[in-house]
């Protein structure tokens, strides 16, 4: 097995997002850095700081550099950074001392990581995004076509009372949704420009430091800001967290999938799953089961993202590389979860006969809490709620429904509404259809 599964070749089929992946890849960090490298100098040149022939050489330069990650390796494990090694590589494809010489001015090496981190966590909130939008969709076309499938809702485990699938589903969205702004509203805070300096005050860039660190930002279309983040580390913990809850809300969609699919309850059939090695008739579910290993993953490294927040003094080797542990699988986990539950909602199915056959078993408990409330019109509460616990353990004992036994004991009220799954609905139908209306125009 590989240190992390997200990279193993047994697993990627199930683990591995493709498209987050290529994010955090050597390369691509390489790239990013580079690319920090060449807009910083184009700025600089443009305000006069470095000389303008250097300034697009080192552009040039760094466009077309692509160094092997691997010789890196050495000068990382010196100087516990790449960047020196990389700057190294640099000055030599420049070749003109004259020209290497302003490669990184006034930058520090964790200004050019960070930066081009930025540029990599854009393109994750961007996929996010997508992906969270996409799945809106399809949940909010189950709830909007089942808003009346009635079914049992079930508290602490056990039936409780009616309700409809549509509003199962809109509990499973509706954080969606809250996330989906959330991530909107992180982002210019999140996506900035760092470019503060040894110890982030920027004092080798004198006078021009606000104005290299805004062209820099305009280059590279991040956020400017005005202070230094070097220690300042809570959009990234507060990116990690968002990601977390987008997992927990998708595991818990899974785990009332798997709830919902086993062969005693049967309401759900999920997408094919699995058999087992010596028992051909199971069929495992797969997706919805990775959806929660996933999330208690994901909650496991948003701790260490929360750690990390104790950056000290003006800047901390220790806390940062904590981060590069983390963050990168904690975009994975939520990248591929989000993919997991768009094949997993795609092809859900409810099963509306079962939903009504165990709604209805049970002795026909859970209309309990209804039977009370009407009896709660001719009868003191308490004594209504006493006569209706009576009757339920009467109809255990009797193997009987609740409704013959209320029918028989006061045969002047009409109980088919009261007993009717339809009729018991409350407000989960109008629930449903504005989950659906919101989740359409997020």
């Amino acid at each position: 097995m590989a240190v992390s599964p997200f990279d193993s070749a047994i697993y990627r089929e199930l683990l591995h997002d493709d498209e987050i992946g290529r994010l955090f890849t050597d390369d691509a960090e390489i790239q990013a850095m580079l690319r920090v490298e060449g807009a910083l100098a184009k700025a600089q040149g443009a305000l006069g700081i470095i000389p303008a022939d250097s300034a697009t050489a080192i552009e040039r330069a760094s466009a077309a550099l692509q160094p092997d990650p691997a010789s890196l390796a050495a000068g990382t494990g010196r100087a516990g950074i790449p960047i020196p090694a990389l700057l190294e590589t640099m000055r030599e494809a420049l070749k003109l001392p004259e020209f290497a010489q302003y490669v990184h001015w006034g930058a520090t090496s964790q200004d050019v990581m960070d930066t081009g981190l930025m540029l990599r966590l854009r393109t994750v909130c961007d996929i996010v995004d997508a992906r969270l939008r996409l799945l809106l969709q399809t949940l909010a076309d189950h709830a909007e076509a089942h808003a009346e499938l009635p079914m049992a809702a079930r508290t602490r485990r056990q039936t409780a009372t009616a309700t409809s699938f549509g509003a199962v589903v809109a509990a499973w969205g509706a954080p969606l949704l809250d996330q989906l702004e959330a991530l909107a509203q992180l982002r210019p805070r999140l996506l900035r420009v760092s470019l503060a300096g040894a110890a982030g005050n920027a004092s080798a860039l004198g006078a021009k430091a606000a104005a290299t660190r805004s062209a820099l930002a305009r280059e590279l279309e991040l956020a400017d800001t005005d202070l230094s983040w070097h220690s300042n580390r809570a959009a990234l913990a507060e990116l990690a967290a968002l990601l977390t809850r987008i997992n927990g809300a998708l595991a818990r969609m899974g785990e009332d999938c798997v709830l919902a699919a086993q062969d005693e309850v049967g309401e759900l059939k999920l997408p094919q799953g699995a058999g087992s090695s010596t028992m051909p008739h199971k069929n495992n579910p797969i997706t919805a089961e990775t959806l929660v290993s996933l999330f208690q993953l994901s909650v496991a490294l948003d701790g260490a993202m929360q750690q990390a927040l104790l950056h000290r003094q003006q800047r901390d080797g220790a806390a940062w590389s904590l981060e590069w542990h983390a963050l990168p699988q904690i975009c994975m986990a939520a990248g591929r979860s989000l993919q997991l539950a768009l094949a997993l909602a795609a092809r859900l199915a409810p099963d509306a006969d079962r939903m009504l056959a165990n709604l209805q078993g049970g002795n026909g408990l859970a209309f309990a809490e209804a039977v009370s409330f009407r009896l709660a019109a001719i009868l003191p509460r308490a004594e209504a709620q006493a006569r209706v616990r009576e009757l339920c353990a009467e109809a255990i004992e009797q193997g009987c429904s609740l409704a013959e036994l209320v029918s028989q004991r006061f045969p002047d009220i009409d109980w088919q509404p009261i007993t009717d799954p339809g009729a018991q609905l409350g407000d989960a139908p109008r629930q449903a259809r504005g989950f659906a209306a919101r989740a359409r125009n997020p």
